[in-house]
C-alpha cells in the first residue's frame, strides 16, 4: 500500500472533505482539526491522487503501577465514502502502528466507534468508562470552595502543565503534545475555573462546555487535581452551581465512586427519569488497547507475588493488514514468559511447562488488567490449563486501568 506524510499546502481542502462529509464538522469550524493534523503524525493515502483516507497519532505515555511507558494514541482515523469498504483504514491504521512502534512506542490505544473494527488489528476492549448525569445541588460535600479564577482558551499551556502534573494511577494516559490539549480548548461554549498554587501555578481545574445555556447541563470535559484535596475542592465548586444549572454530565474519576457523594441517587433517578433533566449514570467501554512491544511491556515492568512461569503462543492479525516489506510484524509468536518481581520474555518454548494459548487482543488486556484470565478464557480467544489461569489471577491483581485523558 502506498501511503505518505500530510502535507497541509496539498491535503487541507480533501481532508476537511472528508470530515464534513463524515459528520465530523459541523459549520465548517476547522481551526481544531487544522491545528492537530499540522502539529502531530499523520499519514494519508490517495484514490484517484486525492487523500481520502488519514490516520493519525500522537505520543504519550501510559502509567503502569507507577512505571511510565511510551504510548502511541490514534486520535483520528478518517475515510472518506469514496474509499469505504476497501480495507484502506485498516491497512493505513496497521501502518501508522508499524510506524509507532518504530519510534518506540511499546502500547497504542483508541477511542472505537463501535465494537469489531480495530480488534481486526489486534485491539481489545479495555474497561468501562462510567458517564454520569446529576444535579450539582444533590452533592453530598462538607467543604466551603474558594473562589476560582476564571480560565480561558488563552491558558491552554498552563492548563496543559497542570494535565501532565495531576494525580496519576494504573492505566492513566498523558499526551505529550500540548496542541492537543489547545484543540480540545476550542468548543466555543467552552470555559474554565480552577486554582493556583503561591507561585501561581495552576494546580486544580474544571474545564467544561455548555456556557450560555440558562439551566444547563454543563458537561465537564476535564477534572484536575493533584490531591485528594483538590478533588474535593472541585467538586464543592460544581455544587455551587447549583443554584441555577439542573444537571451537569462528567466522566466518573478513577478511585472514587461517584454515586457515593449524591443525595438518594435512585430516588432521584425515578423521579427524573425520561426527563430533559435525567439523573442517570451508564457505563461504555469506548477506549482499545494493544501491546507494540512484547518484550518492553514485560521487562519493564514489577509484579508483586509469587513469580508465573509459562508458555505463550500468541496470534496477532494485524500481520494481515501489513505489507511484506513492513519491518514490523506485530507481536506473534511462541515465548517463555515469567510474569512477577522480575518479568521476562524469551523466544520460543519449553515443554516443562504450561502453555497459554491467546490473541494479542486478550493478552493485551490480561496484562493491563482489564478482565482476569479466567474472564477471558470465557468471552476472548485465550485458552489455557485451569491451574495456569489461576495462578495469573492470583498474580495479576491490579486497578482498573482508567485512561483519565479522553482521546
Amino acid at each position: 500500500m502506498e501511503y505518505r506524510t500530510y502535507n497541509p499546502e496539498r491535503d487541507k481542502d480533501a481532508v476537511h472533505r472528508i470530515w464534513k462529509e463524515t459528520g465530523w464538522i459541523e459549520d465548517d469550524d476547522y481551526e481544531s482539526m487544522d491545528l492537530i493534523l499540522e502539529h502531530h503524525s499523520v499519514i494519508v493515502a490517495d484514490v484517484n491522487d486525492r487523500a481520502e483516507c488519514l490516520v493519525e497519532s500522537v505520543q504519550a505515555d501510559i502509567d503502569y503501577l507507577s512505571r511510565r511507558l511510551l504510548l502511541s494514541v490514534i486520535s483520528s482515523v478518517t475515510t472518506s465514502l469514496v474509499a469505504r469498504k476497501s480495507k484502506l483504514a485498516l491497512r493505513l491504521t496497521a501502518q501508522r502502528l508499524a510506524l509507532d512502534a518504530a519510534d518506540s512506542a511499546a502500547v497504542s490505544a483508541l477511542g472505537v466507534f463501535d465494537q469489531g473494527f480495530y480488534n481486526k488489528l489486534g485491539f481489545g476492549n479495555g474497561c468501562y468508562v462510567i458517564r454520569h448525569r446529576f444535579s450539582p445541588s444533590l452533592l453530598r460535600i462538607d467543604v466551603t470552595p474558594r473562589v476560582p479564577l476564571r480560565l480561558g482558551k488563552e491558558d491552554w499551556e498552563r492548563i496543559h502543565r497542570a494535565r501532565l502534573k495531576r494525580m496519576r494511577g494504573h492505566g492513566s494516559v498523558s499526551i505529550f503534545s500540548p496542541f492537543f490539549t489547545r484543540a480540545e480548548l476550542m468548543e466555543k461554549t467552552s470555559f474554565g475555573l480552577g486554582y493556583q498554587d503561591d507561585g501561581g501555578e495552576l494546580t486544580h481545574l474544571l474545564w467544561m462546555e455548555g456556557l450560555g445555556k440558562d439551566y444547563g447541563p454543563f458537561r465537564i470535559n476535564m477534572m484536575v487535581y493533584r490531591t485528594w484535596d483538590q478533588f474535593r475542592e472541585l467538586l464543592a465548586l460544581v455544587r455551587t452551581f447549583g443554584d441555577q444549572i439542573n444537571l451537569v454530565r462528567i466522566f466518573e474519576p478513577p478511585g472514587v465512586q461517584l454515586q457515593d457523594f449524591l443525595e438518594r441517587p435512585f430516588f432521584i433517578r425515578r423521579i427524573t427519569e425520561k426527563s430533559q433533566s435525567e439523573n442517570n449514570c451508564w457505563a461504555e467501554s469506548f477506549f482499545q488497547w494493544r501491546i507494540l512491544d512484547l518484550q518492553k511491556c514485560l521487562t519493564e515492568i514489577h509484579l508483586p507475588g509469587k513469580p508465573v512461569r509459562f508458555n505463550l503462543r500468541l496470534t496477532d492479525p494485524v500481520v494481515k493488514y501489513l505489507d511484506s516489506g513492513t519491518p514490523w510484524r506485530g507481536v506473534g509468536g511462541e515465548y517463555t514468559v515469567t510474569l512477577g518481581e522480575e518479568c521476562s520474555v524469551g523466544a520460543g518454548e519449553e515443554k516443562s511447562l504450561p502453555t497459554l494459548e491467546c490473541s494479542v487482543n486478550a493478552f493485551t488486556r490480561l496484562w493491563l488488567g482489564i478482565l482476569t484470565a479466567e474472564g477471558l478464557s470465557v468471552s476472548d480467544d485465550f485458552r489455557a490449563p485451569e491451574g495456569l489461569i489461576r495462578r495469573l489471577d492470583n498474580l495479576l491483581r491490579l486497578p482498573a486501568p482508567q485512561p483519565n485523558w479522553m482521546f
